[in-house]
């Protein structure tokens, strides 16, 4: 087997720029994932720092930028009405999905650049509404698809635009979980109001977006299946299913669930060889790459931090002036597909994109 894409080191940075200083950011929303995965990440960049927090609690705010020696802790009110804007350089959005176009707005109405977690908003509109306010105060819009700059998923990609394991006709993933069984009706992911989705806006555009970065390809049609809950999600999606037709004939299929055994994979199998990694999204986990081909195979296993990883890419790009990606119309891409998704499950139909 050909190992050209290997013989480089899996952690090489292959965006990195050199550049002076780092960026600021204020966090928005100090739910669990910004307290246990985003605030540590930061304080192990190179390029970014955290300095400010912004809660809908005071007491929260304070107390969490007590404890990471930040230089503010304020409110939403505060933030949207200009507090510490001396002391942050841009924004990571992580509060519920249907609140990310407030505060994308309040930060480009300052000039900071945004980084939005995933998926972007609560309905397509929103997003294309977050997209044209960024684009006309000049700021930065990169959505948090850490798949992007996760090393081993990086290395995957490179494997297979080598040609590795050959012209590509069918790939897959799945990212599911017992979320029922674990949580129960709690939090803002059962909430339609604040979510948009359930189980698919959760969880589903992990395999949709990753498949596109690693095909640097778009699709061009699919037809989805969704399974609602009135019980646990308020009538959103329990468990889906899509499969998306890309060009040169390529079939994707990707699932997604609320209430399944926990699954986390993604796949591509080409005419002479096949990849696979899993897991393949979970934050923080040592995740493994496997590829075949001609009966050979190689495994490479990495656990870098990839929300480490993407926080420095996102102001390595910033500091070095150069294009940020997956930007603001890449995420709006995906919030379009998701609609198609429940639009073939209502009318039954292949949906053209």
């Amino acid at each position: 087997m050909d190992l050209t894409p290997f013989d480089h080191s899996i952690d090489e940075r292959d965006w990195e720029m050199e550049t002076d200083g780092t960026v600021r950011f204020a966090l928005v929303g100090l739910g669990w994932f910004t307290r246990d995965f985003a605030l540590p990440a930061l304080e192990e960049c190179a390029y970014a720092e955290a300095t400010v927090v912004v809660s809908g609690s005071a007491e929260k705010a304070e107390t969490v930028a007590d404890e990471h020696d930040l230089a503010a802790g304020v409110t939403y009110g505060e933030f949207h009405d200009g507090a510490a804007t001396d002391e942050y350089d841009a924004v990571y959005v992580g509060t519920p999905n249907a609140a990310h176009l407030e505060h994308a707005e309040a930060a480009a109405e300052y000039g900071k650049h945004v980084l939005c977690e995933k998926p972007m908003e609560a309905n397509v509109e929103r997003a294309a509404a977050m997209v044209e306010v960024c684009e006309d105060a000049g700021v930065e819009l990169m959505v948090a698809y850490r798949m992007h700059t996760d090393p081993l998923m990086r290395r995957a990609r490179e494997v297979i635009q080598s040609g590795v394991i050959g012209d590509i006709y069918q790939a897959g993933g799945a990212c599911a979980g017992p979320f029922v069984a674990r949580d129960g009706q709690q939090g803002w992911r059962t909430d339609p109001d604040l979510a948009g989705g359930g189980a698919l806006y959760d969880l589903g555009v992990y395999p949709l977006n990753t498949i596109r970065f690693l095909l640097d390809d778009d699709p061009q049609s699919l037809h989805g299946t969704v399974v609602r809950d009135d019980d646990f999600l308020d009538g959103m999606d329990l468990h889906a299913s899509f499969t998306m037709e890309f060009g040169d004939g390529v079939i994707v299929t990707c699932r997604t669930s609320y209430d399944t055994e926990m699954e986390d994979t993604i796949s591509v199998l080409g005419t002479d060889g096949r990849l696979a990694l899993e897991p393949a999204y979970e934050a923080g986990e040592q995740k493994t790459l496997r590829v075949v081909q001609g009966g050979e195979e190689i495994e490479l296993t990495a656990g870098g931090d990839e929300i480490r990883e993407e926080f420095d890419y996102f102001a390595n790009a910033i500091l070095a002036d150069r294009d940020v990606g997956p930007d603001g119309e890449h995420g709006l891409f995906d919030m379009r597909v998701l609609d198609a998704i429940y639009e073939s499950d209502e009318t039954g139909r292949r949906v053209d994109l």
